[in-house]
């Protein structure tokens, strides 16, 4: 299969996906495709990539936190089923995805449906996993695992159950995975053991696990769950636990998201005192209602976040990916001209050099080089001096652009911004022989990108009035629809 195939067979089964799920968001895909071609004329992308197989088109919920701090035990209670294993030592060391199926199964399928399945966020991960740790890329199934669930709070969503997060011992590989799936959630739920809320036993897990959420535009997706807070009661210290885990919250830097306290009623330690038991009562349900209820509102902000995510990359193309073009285009131009100069000046010294020691000096040379031209012939002997001249010094040049703008690309990423633009593939699109070192923007950049940029985001505006009209009625045309309906 070739690589255009492949594509469109990607993009055939996305299109099938959201004609069953979602049709709302079929529009979207000709948006992105007009931006897949933007991005491939810069070299963002390769010419047979898409960004619509880099995001994530199901809701998804995201599972972290530290060993035995609950995460298990709260998914099981919330899905209304025993699915995940659950205890207070490490019980699984693999994430596991759990997503709607046609029967409930408890025995995990490999990584590699997931691996396998552009559908699904962990499409080719183990590619991404083998460029942090190699070797470990072809061992997917050690970190990953498919469950299916029937009931109905899994339909139209995907949940990712985390393995416990131990800061001391970790692998390159499983960040990588922690890193993924925190890009791509629409919801990261970060789980602590309220038995173990110290802060300097807490800073280094809050730096692995969400310490990119501080400078991110949604970093209100991330909520931190002070979890199991029942085994307080005893002191009944509940505030100022929590105020020891906020401060470290703080102190790791994370300023913002929003901060929960609960724990599991099945599995709570008795609380003697009623009124102690009510407030504890109390402060749970109205912390659990409130995550659930988030939980719930992903359905709604999956079709925003993909449209927003169009936006948000156009802002990002030419506020930050092309500037950074022009930059690194810049600096491998001056380098480029200085090492010219010099380049020149060498051949000219040699030259000299070479004159000096066959003798006559360059008055001879000069005689020499036009007597072919004094009998009416062609200049032969300075057309031949031209063009060796020309051709030593071309040579070097296009070496000198080569050396340049492979030291150049070295500082360039090829994982750029929310999508993995690969910017080191786009400036060395920028130094091939046949471009201008002259050229002040980079190739595919122009006018007529200008304005299929003002085109997308105008198609972005119109999608984002068609969902809002989805949910929204402002002057109130539906509602009088109804009563009218009614009325006859």
């Amino acid at each position: 299969m070739t690589p255009r195939q492949a594509l469109q067979q990607r993009l055939a089964a996305l299109d099938a996906h959201l004609r069953a799920e979602n049709p709302n968001l079929l529009p979207v895909l000709p948006t992105f495709r007009a931006f897949d071609r933007i991005l491939s004329g810069l070299g963002l992308i390769d010419r047979h990539e898409s960004l619509t197989t880099r995001i994530p088109w199901w809701p998804m919920v995201a599972v972290l936190g530290t060993f035995s701090a609950g995460k298990s035990t709260f998914l099981n209670g919330y899905l209304g089923e025993a699915l995940q294993n659950t205890g207070n030592q490490a019980v699984d060391d693999k994430f596991t995805v759990i997503c709607h199926g046609p029967q409930t199964r408890k025995e995990a399928l490999p990584g590699t449906a997931l691996n396998a399945d552009p559908r699904f966020p962990f499409y080719r991960i183990a590619d991404e996993i083998e460029k942090v740790s190699a070797g470990e890329g072809k061992r997917i199934d050690n970190y990953l695992q498919l469950k299916t669930l029937s009931g109905p709070r899994t339909r139209g969503k995907i949940f990712i159950d985390s393995p416990g997060f131990d800061a001391d011992d970790q692998r390159r590989s499983v960040l990588r995975l922690v890193d993924h799936i925190v890009e791509l959630s629409d919801l990261v739920l970060v789980f602590f053991d309220a038995r173990h809320p110290e802060p300097g036993a807490m800073q280094d897990t809050l730096r692995h696990l969400v310490a990119k959420t501080v400078n991110r535009a949604d970093a209100r997706k991330v909520c931190y769950i002070l979890n199991q807070v029942d085994t307080t009661a005893k002191e009944d210290n509940l505030e100022a636990v929590f105020g020891a885990w906020q401060r470290a919250i703080a102190q790791a830097g994370l300023v913002s998201g929003r901060f929960y306290a609960i724990y599991d009623q099945r599995s709570a330690v008795a609380i003697e005192d009623d009124g102690q038991r009510a407030r504890y009562e109390a402060r749970r349900d109205h912390d659990l209602a409130e995550i659930h209820s988030r939980i719930n509102e992903v359905e709604v902000a999956r079709s925003y976040r993909i449209i927003g995510s169009i936006d948000s990359l156009t802002k990002e193309l030419e506020g930050e990916v092309v500037p950074k073009l022009r930059e690194a285009m810049a600096a491998w131009r001056r380098r480029v001209l200085i090492a010219d100069a010099v380049w020149a000046t060498l051949l000219v010294l040699v030259l000299g050099v070479v004159l000096q020691t066959v003798g006559g000096g360059f008055g001879a040379f000069l005689g020499w080089l036009f007597e072919a031209g004094t009998d009416g012939g062609a200049p032969v002997r300075p057309i031949g001096a031209a063009v060796v001249l020309g051709g030593l010094f071309l040579a070097g040049h296009f070496k000198i652009r080569q050396f340049f703008a492979g030291r150049i690309a070295a500082t360039l990423g090829d994982r750029f911004g929310d999508v993995d633009l690969n910017l080191r593939q786009a400036f060395l699109r920028n130094t091939r022989f046949f471009r201008s070192i002259f050229a002040k923007q980079p190739a595919g950049w122009g006018g007529r990108a200008r304005k299929a940029i003002f085109a997308i985001r105008e198609a972005t505006a119109v999608h984002v009035q068609r969902i809002n009209d989805l949910y929204t009625d402002p002057a109130g045309r539906r509602a009088k629809a109804a009563a009218a309906a009614a009325a006859e």
